[in-house]
Formats: structure tokens, sequence, C-alpha cells
């Protein structure tokens, strides 16, 4: 069975974004934008909830076209093109090529789909992934820890009755000062 992974860049203080959404503080250079694209050109599936799907789809389909777009950025453009996306929303009745709207995570269809054949699937945004939490679908969890104090946003996680014990099984240091955590969920 495939992995569910949690990914996610934030702050030191624990923020995925600022305020007013602000994620212009994110530290992606072409040396971390390319440790992306490797890592998540393998998964089966990106699994987003709406806000981080519309905002995806606004930029990425696209993005190769830009003459100023860095040899990471065309690639991932392919990557997320290509890439079969399930997007998680109860509002959103169509989406675009490749995509698929699932109204409610239901643990049984979820499991189903990491029966599949391909990679392990990646799970975007705090909102969804606390769904996912809360379900105890989460396999991994892979931080990027930006150097940057924010002092208010959105939190990467919410409250939870239930504490989730997890295993360091990977740190790597980026050269613009971004750390990697890698967690896998301990069962």
């Amino acid at each position: 069975m495939h992995r569910i992974i949690f990914h996610l860049g934030v702050s030191l203080d624990g923020f995925f974004e600022g305020p007013d959404a602000d994620i212009s503080w994110h530290r992606v250079d072409e040396e971390l934008h390319t440790f992306f694209n490797r890592e998540l050109a393998t998964s089966s599936a990106f699994l987003e909830g709406r806000v981080t799907y519309e905002l995806m789809e606004a930029y990425w389909p696209t993005a190769d076209e830009n003459p100023e777009a860095s040899p990471a950025e065309v690639e991932f453009a392919r990557i997320w093109r290509d890439m079969p996306k399930v997007v998680y929303s109860r509002t959103l009745d169509t989406v675009g090529p490749n995509a698929t709207v699932v109204r409610d995570v239901v643990p049984e269809e979820v499991r189903a789909l990491q029966a599949q054949a391909g990679g392990d699937m990646v799970v975007g945004g705090p909102d969804l992934a606390a769904a996912f939490r809360a379900h105890d679908l989460i396999d991994e969890y892979r931080v990027f820890v930006n150097p940057v104090l924010l002092g208010q946003g959105r939190r990467m996680f919410g409250p939870s009755e239930t504490p989730t014990d997890l295993r360091l099984v990977e740190s790597r240091a980026f050269g613009n000062g971004v750390v990697m955590l890698r967690y896998e969920r301990v069962r």
C-alpha cells in the first residue's frame, strides 16, 4: 500500500501563511524546487483541498510558457499537468484536466486509492491535512522549515484531541537555510 505524505513549508514559528494569505516569505530557490520536483514526480496523485487546488491551478498549467520561468518551474509545470489530482471540495462542481472532485474524506475510499498502482500520494494544504489527520490517514510528514519568524498568520496545525506519535527518519538542510524534517507515523 502506498503512503500518504503531508508536504508543507512553514515558518520557524509554525505558520504556513502570513497575514492576508501571504506566502511570499517561502524560500523556494532552484535547489529546493529541484528537490521538490524529484520527490513529487514519483507520486501517484496530489490530494488537495479547494483553496490549494485553485491556487495551484491558477498558475502551474501554463507556468512553463513564461520566458522567465526557471528550469525547476518549467519541470514542475509539467509534473502538475500530468499528475492526477483529487480535489476535496463541497463547493466546486468542475475542475481542470486530470482532476476529480470528491466531497468528503472517507477513510475507506482513501485506503482504496492507496491500494491502486503507483507511487505515494501527497496531501496539500493544512485544512485537508487536518481532515486526513483526524482519520489517522497520514503516513509521513515532510515539513520544510523556513528561516523566518512571522509572528502571526495561519498555523500549520490546529488543536487536536489526540496526540500523534512520529519518528524522525530524515533531516536535510538546504543552502537557503530551509530545513526539511521528515517524520513517519508510528503505528
